[in-house]
Parts: C-alpha cells; sequence; structure tokens
C-alpha cells in the first residue's frame, strides 16, 4: 500500500517514460521529442496543484515557491547550458528540463511504514537531486569502460573513453571513431555520418573496403540515394571518396561532419582491421537511474559526504 499525494503518485509516471526513453538510447540513440511534451505539461498542472495546496497551509507557500523557482530558474538553464556546449544530447536536456517541471520539490511516498526518498537535502529541490545523482552515477561509465579494457588487455591513452571495435561491426555501433590517419583524435568521424555516407552512395562498408575503386569520385552514383538519419537499423579527383558532393547534396547537416573528417574516416575504416571508437555516454540511463536512487535513496552527494564525515 502506497500512501502518497495524488500530485506525487501521477509523478511517477516518469519512471516508465524515462526507462523507455533510457532503452531506446541504448539501442538506437534516438529518443521521440513526442515523449517530453506531455510530461512537461503534466509537470506544469501538478506545479500549480501544488502552488494551491500550499497556499491554504500556513508557512508552506513561501518555501515551495522558492524551491520551485530555484528549479525552474536554475536546473533548466543549466540543463540549456550543458546542452548548448556539447555535454548533453537533445534528449538529455528535455529529460532534464521535463524533470525540473515535473519534480521541483521533494516528493513523499509512504511504502509500508517506510517513508521514501530516505535522505532530503537542506535545500528541498528534488530535480537538483535528480541531476546529482545521474552526474555521480554517470562518473562511473569512464571507470567501467577502462576496467574493461584492462581485463582485455587493452590498454591506451583513450581506454577510459573508448573501445576496440572490428571495422565489420561499425555498421551496428554508436559513438564516433577516435582515430584518424594521423593517430588519436578527439574529432574523429560520427559513425551515423559514416551510414548515412554508405546509403547515400548505396554501399556497405564491405564494398567500401574490397574496392579501391571506390575512392573514386567518378563512381558517385548519378541518383543518389536517400542518407537517412544514419540511426542503426533496429565531384572531380581533388574529392576522394566523394566526401565534399555528399556533404553537398544532402539537404542537412551530418552531425557537423566535414570533408576531411569524413575522408580521413573512411581512408582508415578502409584499410584497417580495427579501430578504437568512443561510444560516448548514453546519457538518459545514468539519469533514469538517478531518478529511481533518488525516488528511494535520496541525494547520492549526502552518502558520500557522510562517508568522509562531512555530511551531517
Amino acid at each position: 500500500m502506497v500512501d502518497a499525494s495524488i500530485p506525487d503518485l501521477l509523478r511517477l509516471v516518469a519512471v516508465p517514460a524515462l526507462g523507455w526513453a533510457a532503452i531506446r538510447d541504448v539501442s538506437t540513440r534516438r529518443v521521440p521529442n513526442d515523449l517530453w511534451g506531455p510530461l512537461a505539461f503534466l509537470g506544469l498542472l501538478l506545479l500549480l496543484w501544488d502552488g494551491f495546496v500550499a497556499l491554504g497551509q500556513p508557512g508552506a507557500f513561501t518555501p515551495f515557491v522558492v524551491r520551485a523557482a530555484f528549479s525552474l530558474l536554475f536546473v533548466i538553464p543549466l540543463a540549456y547550458g550543458f546542452w548548448y556546449v556539447g555535454g548533453f544530447g537533445g534528449a538529455d536536456a528535455r529529460a532534464f528540463m521535463v524533470l525540473a517541471v515535473l519534480f521541483p520539490t521533494y516528493p513523499y511516498y509512504q511504502v509500508a511504514g517506510s517513508a521514501f526518498p530516505e535522505v532530503q537535502t537542506t535545500l528541498g529541490v528534488f530535480s537538483l537531486t535528480i541531476l546529482t545523482n545521474t552526474v555521480l552515477i554517470g562518473l562511473a561509465y569512464p571507470l567501467v569502460l577502462g576496467l574493461r579494457n584492462a581485463f582485455a588487455g587493452e590498454f591506451s591513452v583513450v581506454m577510459f573513453v573508448g573501445r576496440r571495435v572490428a571495422v565489420d561491426d561499425l555498421p551496428e555501433v554508436h559513438g564516433s571513431l577516435l582515430e584518424d590517419g594521423s593517430g588519436f583524435t578527439r574529432n574523429g568521424l560520427d559513425l551515423d555520418a559514416l551510414r548515412m555516407y554508405l546509403r547515400w552512395r548505396g554501399l556497405t562498408l564491405s564494398d567500401l573496403r574490397v574496392d579501391p575503386e571506390l575512392r573514386d569520385p567518378d563512381t558517385l552514383p548519378d541518383e543518389p540515394n536517400e542518407p537517412t538519419d544514419g540511426a542503426v537499423v533496429t565531384d572531380g579527383s581533388g574529392d576522394p571518396w566523394g566526401a565534399a558532393a555528399f556533404l553537398d547534396d544532402i539537404d542537412h547537416s551530418a552531425y557537423g561532419t566535414t570533408p576531411a573528417q569524413l575522408r580521413e574516416g573512411l581512408d582508415l575504416v578502409a584499410d584497417r582491421e580495427d579501430v578504437w571508437v568512443t561510444p560516448g555516454v548514453p546519457f538518459l540511463v545514468p539519469l533514469f537511474v538517478g531518478l529511481v536512487v533518488a525516488l528511494t535513496f535520496g541525494d547520492v552527494l549526502f552518502y558520500v559526504l557522510d562517508a568522509f564525515g562531512v555530511a551531517a
């Protein structure tokens, strides 16, 4: 039996919704934008509902307004800022913004005589707890990746941000190359852009690897195919591979890919048997875990600080 207010019970719809989004993020790196609008609208309704309730309780309205304002005016711009500088993907930023509206203050649930979340912060802004939980959980990802590589005997300067992948497997892999013709790089070819290029030319990666003549732009199709968005399926001798022709022909950006990046990436995957790839962090996964942990245990940072004798 769960004892909670109606608004707090309705907020729990975010758990299965975000869980589904996390699964989509892992499997396709694509989350429909249509998911966030209804959740944001629900959050606004529940925010007004809680505001009217707090208005009728002595001394409750001012703390509620302060916490709600902090959530809306600090957490939302912070999420936008992370997206703007490239720290978050678009879906990650939208998810944080929606949660800032849905969970401006701490919810309260009583289950079998136990109260959840177990720990609340003094500030009392629940969306900030979700954010800090997500960041702390996300920090574990590079450590797990590094340990995985170490156990596999793959020691490299990029072992905490990438993994070695067989080139033949790249059509089913998310992320971007960590290498180009000069060595390791932070600006390697996005694998979605690689898939777009192959679909545009009507080729498979195997075709590209076995036929060196395909580097000649004269082999470009007269009527190129639709490049799609590069998702994994659940014009002269001065333009090797026809990289510039491809980017000029499509009517949208290939994830910011330049002709030079595309040429270097194609040269690499055409000649190598394996490459280092950074899968990136499917950030909706730690966000989902951070939300579930926040709803049950509360603020992870509190437990960390408490372990070092800092938290009261």
